[in-house]
């Protein structure tokens, strides 16, 4: 059944008081209750909330695409004019890829590994336009050239591992937007993405809404996308729309506590580590079958009354588009609100004295033998060939401090770390800590620096047993290194479970049992409680919501405080780096080519790649001018790295030198000081790099 296409100025879809619940055995759980919102054409309505908040229930619910348990309970969806409510699986089979689109957070749910890249497009338009297959792969490689897909025809008759993550969801929007869709859902579109190829994704996501005419549904947990492409905002908690506002108003002027509770949340990428305090949220979100009989944040709020715990809002306007569910809106403001005790972080103790070199990295290699694929090789004659993952890193950390490490995917820096801590063998250079040398493979090192020298993973899952408790693996290496006695085990780990803000009632629970936040912190326990000198952190809060990120850096920072430990931070994120950070280095096709105090890095002179760093990371607050530097093309391949300087393939500052940068391409570029241990490994003169324009410029 077509529908037919709804007036300029009429909403594309509208969404009034829709509930959805899933069947459990328990009963009907509640996920979304008495969701309204619309969009019109050309317009984006960004969704943000924490995980569990109904944001990808609500996408889902659009198309009634909710599993066999799912189901709208009550509520309309009207799309251009029509009821989808009640509509059968082959009525909206037809509209989704057709008239609704929608674009998940993997790219790979969406495309077929067995079948080439071409062979997906089309069908999209043979199977809902009925053209021919020429006339359809025309059309797909127009549209890839409008994605600004490179060699789209070559793409076309690759299979999707043979592209990367970016170039994935490039094709994936690009197979969404061939029918020319009224609707357009996005799902977190951009969060495993690098933060340059994020980017230019939300670029090509904004020049579409504007070309296409399109209706959006933008949904992610990161407020500074949502800031970038959205028009609108909804914020999300518990099921319920708590507030929504035009972007720039609900940036500036946040109404509903929630939503200013987010905004705490979030590192600002000019705060620095002495300077700026993240404030978490409180406990966590209800789930949906136990929620509180009043305002379901009361829980949660600094400003819940004894009315708030009896009564629960309903969204109302107080003031030209704003919309808020509180019963308080009128008298909160976001710069009176102060802090409670129990959520006041420690800041970094002041120096005394200049601390001593704890890690001393001299020329660092880490290559890995990359087999060609030819007879030869299996008899071990064929050509030698090798990924250069790190290639000649230095650089030292003083005691008690944080050395954060940035990059985009594939420029070395969890292969430094992983060498450091001796899940890689180190190919070539030096690594000395504490008197050790980090040459040999973990199990092959001394007992004493395997307990002074520890790591916490991207992914605590992956690093926990699922049939031990909490308890039984914190204890493990307490008892291995015997970091106290026998008898004082139990109350060594209860220590630890609260000094990570977990009481020890979670010792017997298992890891099944716990929140993605909860575990990091038994990760971070784990990690601590041999008491070690120098920890390496890989992602820690990459998967996080943005309040339990805030909690699990205000810890790191404590225990640091308490413990003087030395820390290597790794992050996509710039500002968590800047936060967390009292130097930075910025990586490169294994390589760094910048490294100094955090605060030198963020501000000119720097490297021509750190500058486009700069420029791609999406800041929670669209008064914020920034400049727009985008690179072209994608990190070459480290098994043959570029000639002369390895960034010149994609460097938007080569026209600067006199040559036009031809040095680049035929010679390694120099090390330039400048000043208090501020290095810079670029052709491009100091006095140049400091003339330049800053990349964010924040209003006082």
């Amino acid at each position: 059944m077509e529908l037919p296409k709804g007036k300029h100025n009429e909403p594309v879809v509208r969404v009034q008081n829709l509930a959805i619940a899933y069947e459990t055995h328990g009963g009907d759980v509640n996920a979304v209750r008495d969701v309204s919102f619309e969009i019109h054409r050309g317009e984006t309505l960004g969704l943000v909330g924490e995980s569990g908040c109904g944001k990808s229930t609500v996408a889902y619910g659009l198309v009634n695409y909710l599993g066999r348990n799912g189901k709208i309970v009550h509520g309309e969806i009207i799309f251009q004019g029509e009821s989808l409510v009640g509509r059968s699986p082959e009525e909206l089979r037809r509209l989704r890829g057709d008239q609704i689109a929608m674009v998940y957070q993997d790219p790979m749910t969406s495309l077929n590994p067995v079948l080439r890249v071409g062979q997906q497009m089309t069908e999209v338009l043979t199977v809902h336009r009925g053209i021919s297959e020429d006339a359809a792969r025309a059309r797909c490689v127009e549209m890839l050239h409008r994605v600004y897909m490179p060699d789209p025809e070559a793409v076309m008759g690759r299979y999707p591992h043979q592209i990367s993550g970016g170039q994935q969801q490039r094709v994936v929007i690009a197979m969404a937007l061939l029918n020319n869709p009224a609707l357009l859902v996005m799902d977190e579109p951009t969060t495993a993405l690098d933060v340059t190829v994020e980017a230019a994704v939300l670029d090509l996501i904004a020049d579409l809404r504007r070309d296409f005419d399109t209706a959006i549904l933008f949904i992610s947990h990161n407020l500074g996308v949502v800031a970038r492409v959205s028009s609108r905002v909804g914020v999300m908690y518990a099921g319920e729309m708590v507030e929504q506002a035009p972007v720039r108003e609900i940036f500036a002027h946040p109404r509903h506590p929630y939503t200013q509770g987010l905004m705490r949340c979030v590192p600002r990428l000019g705060a620095d580590k002495a300077g700026s305090v993240l404030y978490p949220i409180r406990g966590r979100v209800p789930a949906p079958n136990h929620l509180p009989p009043g305002c379901v944040f009361e829980p949660r709020c600094d400003y819940a009354t004894e009315h708030c715990r009896q009564e629960r809002p309903a969204l109302r306007q107080i003031s030209n588009r704003h919309m808020v569910s509180c019963l308080r809106a009128e008298h909160i403001r976001a710069s009176e609100w102060r802090p409670t005790e129990d959520i006041i972080p420690l800041l970094p103790a002041a120096d005394a004295a200049e601390p001593e070199t704890i890690l001393n990295v001299d020329g660092l290699r880490t290559y890995y033998r990359q087999s060609g694929g030819s007879p030869l090789d299996l008899i071990g004659l064929g050509k030698k060939r090798y990924v250069r993952a790190v290639d000649g890193v230095s650089f030292t950390i003083p005691q008690g401090k944080t050395l954060g490490v940035v990059g985009e995917s594939g420029c070395g820096k969890s292969t430094l770390i992983k060498t450091l801590i001796g899940l890689e063998p180190m190919t070539g250079g030096e690594a000395q800590f504490l008197g050790f040398d980090l040459e040999k493979k973990a199990s092959q090192r001394d007992m004493g620096l395997i307990r002074e020298l520890q790591m916490v993973f991207q992914n605590p899952d992956a690093t926990m047993n699922p049939s031990y408790s909490v308890g039984t693996q914190i204890e493990r290496p307490l008892r291995r290194f015997k970091v106290v006695p026998t008898n004082q085990v139990h109350a060594e780990v209860v220590r630890l479970l609260r000094a990570v803000k977990l009481d020890e009632h979670y010792y017997d629970r298992r890891p099944r049992q716990l929140s993605g936040g909860e575990k990091q912190r038994v990760g971070i326990a784990r990690a601590f409680a041999g008491r070690p000198d120098l920890v390496l952190c890989d992602e820690p809060v990459s998967a996080l919501d943005v309040s339990v990120q805030a909690a699990v850096l205000n810890l790191l920072l404590e225990i640091q405080r308490e413990q003087g430990t030395t820390m290597i931070f790794i992050a996509h994120d710039l500002s968590v780096v800047r936060f967390f950070s009292d130097y930075v280095a910025v990586m490169y096709l294994g390589q760094i080519v910048e490294i100094g105090p955090a605060e030198a890095i963020y501000a000119p002179p720097y490297h021509p790649y750190t500058e486009s760093l700069l420029a791609a990371v999406p800041i929670p607050d669209p008064s914020v001018a920034q400049q727009h530097i985008r690179l072209e093309g994608s990190v070459p391949s480290p098994l043959n790295p570029p000639s002369g300087c390895r960034f010149h393939t994609r460097c938007p500052r080569r026209q600067l030198l006199p040559d036009g940068g031809a040095i680049c391409e035929r010679e390694v570029p120099p090390m330039q000081d400048a000043g208090d241990g501020h290095q810079i490994h670029c052709h491009i003169p100091l006095e140049t790099l400091h003339d330049l324009e800053p990349v964010v410029t924040i209003a006082a």
